[in-house]
């Protein structure tokens, strides 16, 4: 799959195996566009495939058990461009909690939905799913059994997406991302069967 793989933004210090990815990541390194803090930061790595499949998923285990500065991150991403994205990570905060969350961008603004986990989680899983132009980004402690973190729909995201993964350091920090056991399968997202389309 790795070789499926290009960056957008190679960092300077990076291992790609046949099934393991170590990013080493620079400080200053950030996605955010806009809202709340009305700063703009387009400077994290990504490492993506492209397709046109309208649905499927994409499985990777993280591994940040060497993270240890406030916001240092890695996890899922779908870039498109500097406006049109959505992540999915944990961020450390401190020796306490960090925050398990989502970020999705649509023409140049940024949410961020959170909830906080205990610092001592070191692993985690995440599953990204595609139909058509909406997506769902779930994770997992186990690689078994996922929960939703996230539904979104992606303005731009209706034809060849990017998608892959990404770390960085907001502040000033480094710390090495590991990402294993990537795998692309059938849509695990499946269609609604409650409420008729309108």
């Amino acid at each position: 799959m790795t070789e499926n793989m290009t960056w957008t933004r190679a960092p300077k210090e990076y291992t790609i195996g046949r099934d393991r990815i170590e990013i080493v990541t620079e400080p200053h390194t950030d996605l955010w566009q806009r809202t709340y803090y009305h700063f703009r930061n387009d400077n994290a790595p990504a490492l993506q495939m492209e397709t046109d499949e309208k649905f499927f998923s994409f499985v990777v285990k993280t591994d940040f058990s060497d993270s240890h500065h406030r916001f240092d991150q890695c996890g899922i991403v779908m870039y498109l461009d500097s406006e049109n994205w959505l992540k999915g990570s944990v961020e450390y905060e401190n020796g306490e909690y960090q925050h398990l969350g989502s970020v999705v961008t649509n023409n140049g603004y940024s949410d961020w939905a959170t909830t906080a986990i205990p610092a001592d989680v070191k692993v985690m899983w995440y599953r990204f799913s595609r139909r058509e132009d909406d997506y769902c980004v779930e994770c997992s402690r186990d690689g078994e059994t996922f929960t939703q973190m996230r539904v979104c729909h992606m303005w731009k995201g209706d034809g060849t997406i990017r998608f892959g993964i990404y770390a960085c350091s907001p502040e000033d920090s480094s710390f090495k991302a590991v990402f294993t056991d990537m795998r692309i399968t059938e849509c695990a997202w499946k269609a609604h069967d409650g409420q008729q389309p309108d």
